[in-house]
């Protein structure tokens, strides 16, 4: 509390000159010794005998009411009933598009196998493997479908599969 800032003040300008179009001036710089800055409006206007407090002092900090804690409680609810339905859709969207993508590289798997082997159909298990003359890898079901049981014949238009969590999902060849 009893530290003293000392604030620098000019006290004269000493000598101006012009050289070439260019102010040139000395500046002398005094310290003056003052209180802090927040003292001293109740220097001046105190009454003798009373202490006046900084108002820094006399305010205080104020935590957050129930009722405010309650608005941003329920606003935070809404936005949750609003998003929980909606990230749902999203989720469930992309686990059907996961499993049309599966039967789209199924039947393209199947005509390279036709076209390779000279064959009419082609299993799932005849696709399937980790060798190298496989023609996908095996595929992990995303939605509890099962795709070993498919057998693709070169004379179908489409490719159906069956998911626990969709029911059947169709890919046209």
């Amino acid at each position: 509390m009893g530290t003293k800032r000392e604030l620098p003040y000019v006290d004269s300008v000493n000598e101006i000159s012009m050289h070439k179009n260019k102010f040139s001036f000395t500046i002398h710089m005094h310290t003056q010794i003052q209180p802090p800055s927040r003292f001293n409006s109740f220097a001046a206007g105190k009454v003798s005998g009373q202490r006046a407090s900084p108002p820094m002092l006399r305010s205080r900090r104020r935590g957050f009411t129930l009722v405010e804690i309650m608005i941003v409680v329920v606003i935070i609810g809404l936005l949750a009933a609003m998003a929980i339905p909606a990230f749902n859709k999203v989720r469930f969207e992309s686990r059907k598009k996961a499993v049309t993508n599966n039967l789209r590289q199924l039947a393209s798997a199947s005509a390279q196998y036709m076209l390779d082997k000279g064959a009419t159909q082609a299993a799932y298990t005849d696709l399937v493997g980790t060798f190298t003359d496989a023609y996908i890898r095996t595929i992990t079901p995303v939605a509890g479908e099962n795709y070993t049981s498919i057998v693709i014949q070169q004379t179908l238009t489409q490719l159906s599969v069956s998911a626990t969590a969709f029911g059947t999902i169709t890919f046209n060849l």
